[in-house]
């Protein structure tokens, strides 16, 4: 079995408009509810072996805070491709992720995510910023995944936990 967590960046920063998209920070609302993120995958787990990032300032600043809110210490690479990647992009990244890895954690952007979340489970969800979904697929190899191969375990968002 092989676990994907898909995580989109937290809330970003709109101020300042000289900075470029890769470049904008967390805003406070992303500040806040990235460690919340991080303290439910806690509670519910799985632990990722892996975790691949987008390199953009608000996707780095995602990922250093839900990793400290969960107490995560895997190996973190941070990918270009991730980047704006479109479904068909993430797809292909996913495919070529080491077997020995059972479970791994992506963090990046929409439309991309939402996209990849629907193609894998058949269903199509919607991922605000701040969203974690949990995807299990009954594979032995990453590279055997295929579209609408994964069941969609939960999709938490910032809003659920405010109830």
């Amino acid at each position: 079995m092989k676990t994907l967590l898909l995580l989109r960046h937290a809330k970003s920063d709109w101020e300042n408009a000289s900075l470029r998209d890769f470049d904008r920070p967390l805003a406070a609302r992303g500040e806040r509810d990235a460690p919340r993120i991080g303290k439910e995958l806690r509670k519910r787990g799985p632990v990722p072996d892996l975790i691949i990032s987008s390199p953009a300032a608000r996707a780095k600043a995602t990922i250093e805070a839900v990793a400290k809110a969960a107490k995560l210490n895997p190996e973190i690479r941070f990918e270009e491709v991730v980047y704006g990647a479109s479904s068909p992009e993430l797809i292909k990244l996913i495919r070529g992720l080491p077997d020995q890895k059972s479970c791994v954690l992506l963090v990046g952007h929409n439309p991309g995510f939402e996209d990849v979340c629907g193609r894998l489970t058949g269903s199509q969800q919607r991922m605000p910023t701040a969203a974690l979904a949990h995807i299990e697929f009954q594979i032995d190899r990453w590279e055997d995944i295929d579209d609408g191969d994964g069941k969609l375990i939960w999709l938490l968002t910032p809003k659920q936990l405010d109830h």
